[in-house]
């Protein structure tokens, strides 16, 4: 009889080296503070970037959409399954981005991966920082391209790839606008000079960058006044926008081509009308975010700091991600846990997420914390310190 006793095996050696984690049900919904096991905890790991999950201005639209149109869209967007309220928000998300058009997807995973697998062929070449999100790797994976990959943000690396490639087709440089893992930004200006050079497309996933980087949250290209030289942005709609989903923001013939082309589009019921109309309402919020964007910043930078100042290694961190370098993947995860006995709640992440040596407490600050909430969690890193790192 078949048994799954292989499985079993790798989950037990998981649980040896200390990797093993469960998943973690909340009984509340997403805040600066939430409940777990009926206890209030200070929440350091969500990508609520803005507090948007509760606006009171989003919810009323999910809810009048809900009344218009029903809970689900009965079909995939080639079918029946696009409602005039999909059209609106990817004439919106473009407007918003500064290209000729956008195209939504039911996730920022399954954007990278459409867009990935549909644009490129044998004749091509994608070029990838090696640290590119897994959505980003899996997606390269789809493809029959060639691959070249640069050492993180090593632009001479990128350069001499570039070189190599003169015969292809189409030669595409493929980067996070935000690194998740560290926090850092990636080298936009020059990577887009050098593709420039050598002919060849630049793709962005600003996943994280979306609602945070840029005036009013409009990402990378915006951050660093590259409109129009950016030939592919994916954004999501599932952290700071703090509803769910993904979108690519490019020309009008790509946008043509990837409805004809991209499976996940092509296969996938469109997003439910509560959804989309959530998304749409937070484009008009976006615009006017700055204060909560500023706030978000000014929290960011005042965390980091006293981290440093308690002697905490936050790696390359230059965004409200804010990592604790441990190392071992073990250790990582019981300072993660004596965090949370302390109220706080921030995610230990070890391999294969990142490298076996580089495990890590990943806080992300939000603009929802106040400063007594900062130095709470300043406070419980201090002490878990002391019990894990000395």
């Amino acid at each position: 009889m078949a048994s799954w006793n292989t499985l079993q095996q790798e989950l037990e050696q998981l649980q040896m080296e200390g990797r093993y984690r469960p998943l973690t049900v909340w009984e509340s919904g997403s805040g600066a503070w939430m409940t777990l096991n009926g206890r209030s905890v200070l929440q350091m790991s969500s990508n609520n970037y803005l507090g948007l999950t509760e606006h009171p201005g989003m919810k009323e639209a999910a809810i009048r959409a809900i009344e218009k149109y029903g809970v689900g869209s009965g079909s995939v967007r080639t079918i029946t399954g696009t409602l005039d309220i999909h059209d609106q928000l990817e004439q919106e998300l473009a407007r918003f981005k500064g290209t000729e058009a956008a195209l939504v997807f039911q996730s920022g995973f399954t954007a990278n991966q459409g867009v990935l697998a549909s644009l490129l062929g044998p004749d091509d070449v994608v070029i990838s920082d090696e640290l590119n999100h897994a959505s980003i790797i899996d997606g390269i994976r789809l493809t029959k391209a060639q691959r070249k990959v640069f050492a993180h943000k090593d632009m001479d690396q990128l350069e001499a790839a570039l070189k190599e490639s003169a015969g292809f087709q189409k030669r595409i440089v493929v980067t996070d606008g935000v690194f998740s893992m560290d926090g850092d930004i990636a080298p936009l200006p020059t990577i887009v000079a050098l593709a420039e050079k050598y002919d060849a497309f630049v793709y962005v996933d600003d996943a994280h960058a979306s609602g945070v980087l840029g005036k009013n949250g409009k990402g990378s290209t915006d951050h660093f006044g590259l409109h129009g030289r950016v030939h592919i942005q994916i954004g999501t709609l599932s952290k700071a926008v703090g509803a769910v989903g993904g979108y690519v923001a490019c020309d009008q013939v790509v946008k043509d081509y990837l409805i004809h082309k991209a499976r996940p589009f092509l296969f996938s019921t469109s997003q439910t009308p509560a959804v989309a109309a959530t998304c749409l309402s937070a484009i008009q919020v976006l615009g006017q975010s700055g204060d909560l964007i500023a706030k978000l910043w000014e929290n960011a930078a005042y965390f980091r700091s006293k981290v440093q100042a308690l002697g905490f290694d936050t790696g390359a961190s230059e965004t409200p991600i804010i990592p604790v370098i441990v190392g071992n993947p073990a250790k990582t995860m019981q300072f993660s846990d004596l965090l949370l006995q302390e109220g706080v709640y921030a995610q230990g992440i070890v391999y294969p997420t990142v490298a076996m040596d580089k495990g890590r407490v990943r806080f992300i600050v939000t603009a929802q914390h106040t400063r007594e909430d900062l130095d709470f969690a300043l406070h419980a890193l201090h002490k878990a310190g002391k019990q894990i790192l000395e």
